[in-house]
């Protein structure tokens, strides 16, 4: 298949330096309350990239839950890949993009898990089959033989935790914040002249912003 001939011009919008607020997670908030009143369908979604030991970088979409005053948070399985890349590398980007505004967000810092006590609390407020999922789970990415192995799993889980029943939160089951260093808003231009303005941090002091070339 040949894409070379498939284009689209931006320019549905524009992003100024001089008028961008002095905190990345003003206009963080600002622009995901924006792509949720537009209706993007699940803002939250980002790609998540890590890198372990091998050097190979792996990707993937997962759900943003919360915006903190420092970082982002979202929830996996500690066992999963993912969860083992972190464990050798602390260091993890996530890319928000938003075709109907022309926009995205690129999120760099490092990522350690968030107090258990959170973990359970979020947990318990998942849909029950939620909750029976991510038992079966163990670990997340790991290989099965079929999927009927899966859904014998689940189904003798929902007996053993029937609804209405409080389903116990995993111990390899929990949240991850990923505490900026470094966001970069880019706003897509006409004739690929695209606003890219970058928020960097170092060492808790302020931040600084800078325009990017496209």
């Amino acid at each position: 298949m040949d894409f070379t001939d498939q284009r689209l011009s931006y320019e549905k919008g524009a992003l100024d330096q001089q008028s961008v607020p002095t905190s990345p997670f003003e206009l963080l908030n600002a622009w995901m309350n924006e792509a949720i009143e537009q209706q993007v369908q699940e803002p939250y979604a980002m790609s998540l990239a890590t890198c372990g030991a091998d050097n190979k970088p792996s990707v993937r979409i997962v759900l943003m839950r919360e915006i903190t005053d420092t970082g982002i948070v979202f929830y996996t399985n500690y066992e999963s890949a993912k969860g083992q890349d972190i464990a050798e590398n602390p260091n993890a980007e996530v890319l928000f993009f938003w075709h109907e505004l022309e926009r995205q967000i690129r999120i760099s810092g490092s990522i350690a898990k968030i107090d258990a006590q959170k973990s359970a609390t979020y947990f318990q407020k998942r849909p029950h089959d939620s909750q029976v999922g991510a038992w079966v789970s163990q670990p997340q990415s790991g290989e099965v033989a079929d999927r009927k192995v899966m859904e014998q799993s689940f189904e003798q889980l929902q007996a053993d935790y029937p609804e209405n029943t409080q389903v116990p939160t995993p111990v390899f089951w929990g949240g991850y914040e990923i505490t900026v260093n470094e966001i970069e808003f880019w706003q897509g231009r006409a004739n690929r002249m695209h606003d890219r303005i970058v928020y960097t941090q170092e060492n808790g002091d302020s931040w600084n912003t800078k325009r990017l070339l496209p």
